[in-house]
């Protein structure tokens, strides 16, 4: 199993992946390998190749969004790779395409408010979610069980 977490801690709300990920770190997790970005990039697919379950974790920039979703991912053929274009079934469709993966794989989105200022602070509100959201996930590395998850939110 796979855990991706990106997004810019500099940035406010913006490092909700990333913290997901380091709070994980403390956890003992057989079997899980952790990982965190800024971004997803196109490096990625072989990463992911290598894993039969991938976990993305972002902030979602969504002012109506709940606070916790998760929900499947399903492989795509991005129409770009710059930068700051590369979605996560962008990097799962390469996964399959280029290395013959068959992960699956599943996006944690994490509300954020605040993501304008250069600052490692996050906000209350994303503090609370990122809390949640990562019990959420130990919860699921911890069972395996993701697709009862899938097409959720809290």
């Amino acid at each position: 199993m796979y855990v991706l977490g990106f997004g810019n801690p500099a940035r406010e709300d913006d490092g909700i992946g990333p913290a997901i990920v380091e709070a994980l770190e403390h956890e003992a997790l057989p079997g899980v390998t952790l990982d965190a970005n800024y971004q997803l990039s196109v490096e990625d697919a072989a990463e992911i190749a290598e894993h039969d379950v991938v976990i993305f974790v972002d902030a979602s920039v969504d002012e109506t969004a709940e606070p916790v979703a998760f929900e499947a991912v399903e492989p795509t053929r991005g129409g770009s790779f710059s930068t700051h274009s590369v979605l996560p079934g962008d990097v799962l469709g390469m996964a399959h395409e280029m290395f013959g993966s068959k992960a699956e794989a599943y996006l944690l989105s994490v509300r954020g408010y605040s993501f304008e200022m250069f600052t490692e602070e996050m906000t209350a509100g994303a503090r609370a979610n990122t809390e949640r959201a990562t019990r959420l996930l130990l919860e699921m590395l911890t069972t395996r069980d993701f697709k009862r998850f899938a097409g959720g939110s809290s």
